[in-house]
């Protein structure tokens, strides 16, 4: 606030969450009557250049959404939560675990899915589709939100040059190793925990493709999880993963 004044500084009460927090920035920021609005965490480093990148690529691409390339700080060349893909058989959208910089595209590419880290806005999509759903998703509103907006006709696009760095998630306490009390709670109504099955029910009704897949990949879901098969945890590491280059080809 002391050395860049001009900053609007947006407060909130310490418990609007990620998707309540990014709501109110993205309104503030709409009453300045901007072309785009770029959404980015706080755990984010980039380089200088990305957001010329960004825009770029969605100035070359009418009714487009630009995501980054997101990046680990720890293993700089492995990319983050970067292109999920809808897996029916594997209970939802697929996250991949083993790509990196020399792995994906070399231009910006579609996907069915941009994760929320680092997100340029064309303020007219904002204005068509609304804001993210804060009441169903606290924390993971970005599951649904580009979704709703590629089934209204937006492209969702990658810049690989746009690259960003991302702080590793921290590990959430296991499930089985919670007491039993503590453990229905976390998995039925805390819809802030990441392994929130209200939640993870939520994300893939609003996220499928269409409604009757968003049910039914749901117990799919569960029952890799019950199998310990969730190719979101240490199993996807079983799997071979083709380079994104040849899987968006």
């Amino acid at each position: 606030a002391e050395n860049y004044p001009e900053v609007e500084i947006v407060k909130g009460d310490g418990n609007l969450w990620f998707t309540a927090g990014t709501n109110r920035g993205i309104k503030a920021a709409l009453e300045h009557y901007p072309d785009y609005v770029l959404t980015i965490n706080d755990d984010s480093v980039f380089d200088e250049n990305f957001l010329q990148f960004m825009i770029a690529t969605a100035e070359k691409n009418p009714r487009s959404v630009v995501g980054a390339l997101l990046l680990l700080w720890d293993t700089p060349h492995k990319i983050f939560q970067v292109s999920p893909k809808w897996d029916f058989w594997a209970g939802g959208f697929r996250h991949w675990v083993q790509q990196t910089v020399w792995t994906v595209p070399k231009r910006a590419w579609e996907v069915e899915l941009i994760v929320g880290n680092c997100v340029l806005f064309p303020a007219e999509a904002i204005k068509e589709c609304g804001l993210m759903n804060e009441k169903k998703f606290p924390h993971f509103g970005d599951a649904e939100y580009t979704p709703r907006m590629r089934r209204k006709g937006w492209r969702l696009l990658i810049e690989p040059r746009a690259r960003v760095f991302c702080q590793p998630n921290n590990l959430p306490p296991r499930v089985r190793q919670m007491p039993l009390k503590k453990m229905f709670k976390t998995l039925f109504h805390d819809l802030g925990s990441a392994h929130s099955l209200r939640r993870r029910f939520l994300a893939t009704w609003y996220g499928a493709p269409n409604k009757i897949e968003g049910v039914l990949a749901f117990p799919i879901f569960c029952l890799r999880w019950a199998l310990g098969k969730n190719i979101e945890g240490n199993y996807a590491n079983q799997l071979k993963e083709k380079p994104l280059s040849e899987t968006y080809s």
